[in-house]
């Protein structure tokens, strides 16, 4: 027998990126090696079908089934959950959605998006070979609106309501790159409604509900979710203060250098929900994937002490399995790669945001001349001379969170005293970013990125 779904639970969502968002279309352009999705306007987008694995992924798997559908060879049910893409807002606040030929400042940064490089780096210190790449990112302050439907037997707004906290979960995520600083958001907005279709002005308020983001069905009404008390991930905070240069390289010069920091712009929304963007040069950005390395390196080296596995002790066939990826502290904690063909892969623990700041006062940057001296004659090598561009902020402090997955170590079945060795490297490793001993960026060893800071365990200072 047909079902047909008495209840209709309808939802409208306005999303905001905390931190830059990459939503890959799998394209690559002249530009860069990986290009955003886009709309027809040439916008950026979340498609439905992301959001769809996201929450599909987040609910138990009984519920999968009842909710989203199924299929086996047996049997097949569709799903009770629809879902429309994520469209932009406009500096006016408004959607998106179908051609659109009206200029505004959002769509016009929309035209040019910028390019994050990044350069893998071995654990000597070292850029691997082929281990630069780049890609194109959404903004920080992005604002996206998507609709939910859920179809429904039942009149009980649990299902809906556990689907809204999980999007307004710490842990939430969209698009790739979530465990090196990309992907955190923030839900600005709730608009919610439950219709029973068997009530002839339900259905039609229901009938006349378009399609179209632009167009806001006046049947939906505020929606507040109570506070999402997740449990699941231990929270660390570090508020850093640099001591002296620091400089996050852009991959590319300027007129005034050879190598120059990274610069983004973001847009910022106003109380009126009007958007200003702030340009890149009044931004302060310290990627979230130089953090990840630096953590991950110093980890391995605290774990393997912790271990007693010492260079001196080991053959070199026995020591890459200490080292770098394969070190299982690293591996446990930020995730691996799997082998040469791709097998166990495993997907990191620990979240990260890219720290985006404006600072109160106006950036003091600096130009430092370098150049390589012959040892044997004391003089200048040829061609040797060059410049970088690099931040002295020394007032401003900035505020980095992590969460680590609480079950990470218990669902990898290690004994009890390895697992505390585990969490015991990472946090010596995080204490040492505070002491100033872990620094961060480009030209650590010529005195950049070094810190001093507090750190806090749930809230609780474990060192100051």
């Amino acid at each position: 027998m047909k079902n047909t779904y008495k209840y209709r639970l309808l939802s409208r969502i306005t999303l905001e990126a905390l931190s830059p968002l990459v939503i890959g279309s799998g394209n690559k352009n002249i530009k860069t090696d990986s290009v955003v999705a886009k709309d027809v306007n040439e916008l950026p987008y979340i498609p439905a079908t992301t959001l769809a694995g996201l929450i599909r992924h987040s609910l138990p798997e009984e519920e999968q089934r009842k909710w989203m559908g199924f299929q086996t060879k047996e049997e097949s049910y569709g799903s009770q959950l629809i879902l429309s893409e994520a469209k932009i807002l406009s500096e006016d606040g408004k959607p998106i959605d179908g051609l659109s030929n009206k200029e505004d400042a959002v769509k016009q940064l929309c035209y040019q998006l910028p390019i994050r490089q990044h350069v893998r780096i071995n654990h000597q210190g070292v850029a691997e070979k082929n281990g630069k790449f780049d890609e194109e990112i959404v903004p920080k302050g992005m604002r996206f609106c998507f609709e939910m439907e859920l179809m429904s037997e039942e009149d009980d707004n649990e299902i809906m309501d556990k689907i809204l906290s999980t999007i307004q979960s710490n842990g939430f995520r969209i698009g790739s790159g979530s465990r090196s600083g990309f992907g955190q958001i923030s839900m600005i907005s709730i608009l919610h409604r439950k219709l029973n279709l068997s009530i002839p002005e339900d259905l039609k308020l229901y009938l006349s509900k378009s399609s179209s983001l632009e167009n806001i069905w006046e049947g939906f009404e505020p929606y507040t979710l109570a506070e999402n008390t997740n449990t699941d991930y231990i929270s660390y905070e570090l508020t850093l203060q640099p001591t002296d240069f620091m400089f996050f390289g852009a991959g590319f010069g300027n007129e005034c250098s050879d190598m120059t920091f990274v610069r983004e712009p973001v847009i910022q929304w106003n109380n009126d929900d009007r958007a200003c963007i702030i340009e890149k040069e009044k931004v302060i950005l310290i990627p979230g994937s130089s953090v990840k390395g630096a953590l991950a390196h110093r980890t391995a080296y605290h774990y393997n002490k912790l271990k007693r596995c010492f260079a001196d002790d080991k053959s070199a066939e026995e020591l890459q399995e200490y080292v770098g990826k394969k070190n299982e502290a690293v591996k446990l904690l930020f995730g691996s790669e799997g082998d040469n063909r791709g097998k166990n892969k495993k997907r990191g623990n620990i979240l990260i945001s890219d720290i985006i700041k404006k600072p109160t006062e106006e950036l003091e940057k600096k130009v430092l001349n370098h150049v390589k001296i012959d040892r044997f004659t004391g003089g200048a090598v040829s061609g040797a001379l060059f410049s970088e561009e690099v931040l002295y902020s020394p007032e401003t402090s900035f505020t980095l969170k992590l969460l680590l997955y609480q079950d990470a170590i218990t669902e990898d079945k290690k004994d009890k005293e390895d697992k505390e060795k585990v969490f015991k490297a990472f946090e010596t490793a995080l204490t040492d970013l505070c002491k100033g001993y872990l620094p961060l960026g480009g030209g650590v060893n010529r005195g950049n990125g070094t810190f001093k800071g507090i750190l806090k365990k749930n809230g609780e200072t474990i060192y100051e």
